[in-house]
């Protein structure tokens, strides 16, 4: 059985910290909204909500940790989507918040 003291700290690694997982994924290539979720779900293993991801990237564009654009899509039958790609101030961030985490789980 799992505590719940293990489960909120899971979802302030995860969820609330969707941020670093979006970045991450954003250094292997431009990605669309949607598709972040399902390869967030791949890769790391949580489904975060969709209204939470949209939410995360405005501010990380408002940061400039990423920016955008709007692409026809092939695969949607041309349908524009917005792409994100990451920044060089957000390949910064993210190695910032690895050192630290690196560090932290060094401590434990």
């Amino acid at each position: 059985m799992v505590s719940s003291a293990y489960n909120r700290l899971v979802r302030k690694l995860t969820v609330e910290n969707l941020w670093i997982y979006i970045l991450t994924l954003l250094k292997e290539s431009p990605l669309y909204g949607y598709e972040l979720r399902s390869k967030i779900f791949e890769r790391f293993g949580f489904k975060p909500g969709m209204i939470t991801c949209y939410v995360v990237l405005y501010k990380l564009e408002k940061e400039k940790l990423i920016s955008s654009e709007e692409r026809s899509d092939v695969k949607s039958g041309g349908a524009p989507r917005k792409y994100y790609k990451i920044t060089q101030k957000g390949l910064m961030e993210v190695k910032r918040a690895k050192d630290f985490l690196s560090k932290l789980v060094d401590r434990l």
